[in-house]
């Protein structure tokens, strides 16, 4: 088969279309032209106007001066009429002091002082003025020339010559009028060349701008149709080019900046990129929720402006200034209490190598700080709580071995110490133990849940621990509905209430009340210990529910206490999927309460 040529369309290059519109602007300046001419040509007639009269002015000035001389107002007014009636042109003679003096068009007497027109000033000043302008008086435009008259080198007044400007106008109106009908022709022609062109040159042109603005509004998968001139045809392939490279970049960049933002949405760690300036460029929600800020509102704003925190600003200070990666700890002081964050911080390269600022990144060691002093503290504690008894009974040991055995008095006295310390002792380690054991059933959900009455529990609680409280004459008392129910593990509620009621009565004074009392607050059931006794400061209330921590520690210890009764109640509590609270103040006694859920 034969194949059909391709035919190649021969478009026209662009300068074809162009050079009528610079013939059109050559035709346009020369119209402009005729226009100044017409203007010089105006200045021309108005400079042999002013001449004329002037060479007028100059001629009256020795005619008037003799009649000025003897204030001959009369001859002065029938001289002006006359020569002005003759020359056609308007005289008017002033003195010194800008009063009219005779005018050949109108009575002097009606007139103004014209002292303050500026040919007639500049003429009062020894100089010949003149000026165009409208007459009121006469209603038209007029030419106006003003000289001075001397006597003997003496200014004695002026005398103004005027001309009306409607023959130069008459003059010029012809000249503009052809101007203008040439003007007109040229103006029309222009205009259909005009169209002609922009029709040819702006028709893709148009379709170019609407397919740019497509392109600016996101629609990337759009094209632009490949037409007219050769220079045209080229842009709009090249628009087409720019536009599939610009929308495969863009979805690059939105796609990296997706990941990145789920990258840093999904980050527990804070991550904070700062400028040379310390401005923040980009902060993850982690960063704001450890600041306290919004990550949206902070970017763009100063670091000291966002977060006022001293060590944070030192850190990223050391950051900017290093070339090395740093690392350091930052505390944040704040409503609720001290904030330890580990950071590291590194220099922040643009694609060139070159610092653009740094990225800190700052993950949150507070729970873990908590948990090693937690640990410290407990380590510190059970060693100090086991010391004490097995120094004790170490030392009545040596002491029966060094000879007091041999005194029954003192051997049975020493033997019951022992005895108390070792009880003291078994109690500390059953205390542990027991701790231990809710702690990791609690967290292996071996700890069985079962709905029953909360009354029986609390009952059985108060019973336990009736005989202590009748040694202090501490009256127990129990408010608490029969048909209020709870899921719970009823021996290890009772163990808690158990320790919240002996807690009580051991800080109690006699005769005094300790109430239990258990009610239904919306999905909850708070059952509460209140006592009379002398209460807990506030800066204690935080840590009472801590391990081995005493409030008044030689007290406690009198009173046999092993300090681990009201962290064993918090841990049941915990087991129980609710919590324990404690409200006191200093000589009003103390309430805890045991939040359950329904």
């Amino acid at each position: 088969m034969n194949q059909k040529p391709i035919l190649r369309i021969r478009r026209r290059k662009l300068i074809w279309q162009i050079f009528p519109a610079f013939l059109l602007t050559i035709l346009l300046s020369l119209g402009a032209a005729g226009i100044y001419f017409s203007q010089v040509l105006q200045k021309f007639y108005l400079q042999e106007t002013v001449g004329n009269l002037s060479a007028r002015s100059i001629l009256l000035e020795n005619a008037i001066e003799p009649l000025l001389m003897r204030e001959d107002l009369a001859a002065i007014q029938n001289l002006v009429t006359r020569l002005g009636r003759e020359t056609e042109t308007r005289i008017t003679v002033v003195d010194t002091e800008g009063r009219v003096l005779g005018d050949s068009d109108e009575q002097p007497s009606r007139m103004d002082n014209h002292g303050g027109r500026p040919e007639i000033r500049a003429a009062l000043e020894g100089g010949t003025g003149h000026a165009v302008r409208y007459s009121h008086t006469l209603n038209r435009n007029m030419v106006y020339v003003a000289v001075p008259i001397r006597y003997e080198g003496v200014l004695v007044g002026s005398v103004r010559t005027s001309y009306s400007a409607r023959s130069i106008d008459e003059t010029l109106s012809g000249v503009r009028s052809r101007l203008g009908f040439g003007g007109l022709g040229v103006a029309l022609l222009a205009a259909l060349i005009s169209l002609s062109i922009s029709r040819r040159i702006s028709r893709p042109l148009v379709k170019m701008k609407d397919g740019a603005e497509r392109f600016a509004h996101g629609e990337l998968d759009r094209r632009l149709p490949v037409e007219g001139t050769e220079e045209v045809a080229g842009l709009a392939e090249a628009l087409n080019q720019m536009a599939a490279q610009l929308d495969e970049r863009i979805q690059t960049v939105l796609r990296q900046r997706n990941e990145q933002e789920a990258v840093l949405r999904s980050m527990v760690e804070g991550v904070l990129a700062v400028d040379e300036d310390e401005r923040i460029l980009r902060i993850n929600s982690a960063a704001g929720e450890l600041l306290g800020v919004d990550p949206r509102a902070a970017e763009g704003r100063m670091i000291h402006e966002v977060a006022r925190k001293a060590d944070l600003q030192r850190f990223v200070a050391r950051a900017l200034a290093g070339s090395r990666p740093v690392e350091g700890e930052v505390v944040l002081r704040g409503e609720k209490g001290e904030l330890y964050l580990q950071a590291h911080g590194s220099r922040l390269l643009d694609s060139q190598g070159e610092s653009i600022g740094a990225l800190v990144v700052l993950n949150d060691v507070t729970r873990l700080r908590r948990l090693e002093n937690v640990r410290r503290d407990f380590v510190a504690n059970v060693s100090h709580e086991l010391k004490t008894p097995i120094t004790a009974i170490r030392g009545f040991v040596e002491t029966l071995l060094d000879g007091a055995i041999d005194s029954k008095e003192d051997a049975r006295r020493f033997l019951e110490i022992i005895i108390r310390q070792s009880e003291r002792l078994q109690s500390i380690i059953e205390d542990l133990l027991s701790l231990s054991r809710i702690e990791q059933e609690s967290e292996k959900g071996g700890i069985e849940l079962q709905e029953g009455p909360v009354r029986s529990v609390l009952l059985s609680a108060i019973q336990s621990c009736e005989p202590t409280a009748q040694q202090k004459s501490v009256e127990l008392q129990l408010v608490c509905d029969d048909a209020l129910r709870s899921r719970l593990n009823a021996p290890l509620l009772e163990q808690a209430v158990v320790n919240l009621i002996d807690n009580a009565v051991k800080y109690s004074p006699e005769n005094s009340v300790v109430l239990v009392q258990a009610m239904s607050r919306g999905d909850q059931v708070v059952i509460e210990v209140r006592d009379q006794g002398r209460g807990i400061a506030r800066e204690h209330l935080p840590r009472v529910f801590e391990r081995f921590y005493r409030v008044d520690k030689a007290r406690s210890r009198k009173q046999g206490g092993t300090g681990l009764g009201l962290a064993i109640v918090k841990h049941i509590a915990q087991a129980h999927g609710g919590r324990v609270t404690v409200e006191s103040e200093p000589g009003s006694g103390s309430t805890f309460r045991l939040h359950l859920p329904q």
